[in-house]
């Protein structure tokens, strides 16, 4: 995975694909157990915080998705220089947040660093996300759904923009 990354690869780590990630270096930080030191799986709300990737880029900067968690070890951590480059280079992706869109203490599950849910290397070709997109890529697979949504939920542009990108 590290050689195809470095060749310029694309590379979606989700879970425990993203503690891979970190732990292979191919993104930085490491993942820590929630703050409630339990399991949690629910649906939670993320911000699109950068949508000009090749991931993102028919979602809006702004937008909120509600998405599934399920995990114990998902509280993303880095130290404060490493995470002001993530800041600064647009390599935070995903951030929990409430149903309205606001980040705050209350709408993150498991504790992470600036309520972080998925980043990307500088690059921008490797992502990294606790929450679970193919879980829900098809609406049909919620319990929820706008009804202008057609069978594809947004989760799924995730996926057929690395297509596309890579076709």
């Amino acid at each position: 995975v590290k050689a195809f990354a470095n060749k310029g690869g694309l590379v979606i780590g989700i879970c425990n694909g993203f503690q891979i990630l970190l732990e292979a270096g191919l993104l930085p930080g490491v993942m820590l157990r929630n703050t409630s030191l339990n399991f949690i799986c629910k649906d939670v709300y993320v911000k699109v915080e950068n949508a000009a990737t090749r991931f993102t880029n028919q979602c809006e900067s702004g937008q909120v998705l509600k998405i599934p968690i399920a995990h114990a070890d998902g509280n993303y951590y880095t130290d404060p220089v490493t995470l002001g480059g993530i800041k600064a280079n647009a390599q935070v992706i995903f951030r929990y947040c409430t149903a309205d869109g606001k980040v705050t203490p209350d709408a993150n599950p498991n504790g992470s660093l600036d309520n972080i849910a998925g980043i990307m290397n500088a690059d921008g070709n490797v992502l990294g996300m606790m929450p679970h997109p193919e879980r829900v890529f098809r609406s049909v697979q919620m319990s929820w759904r706008p009804p202008q949504w057609s069978e594809d939920s947004p989760w799924m542009r995730m996926f057929r923009n690395a297509r596309a990108w890579v076709a």
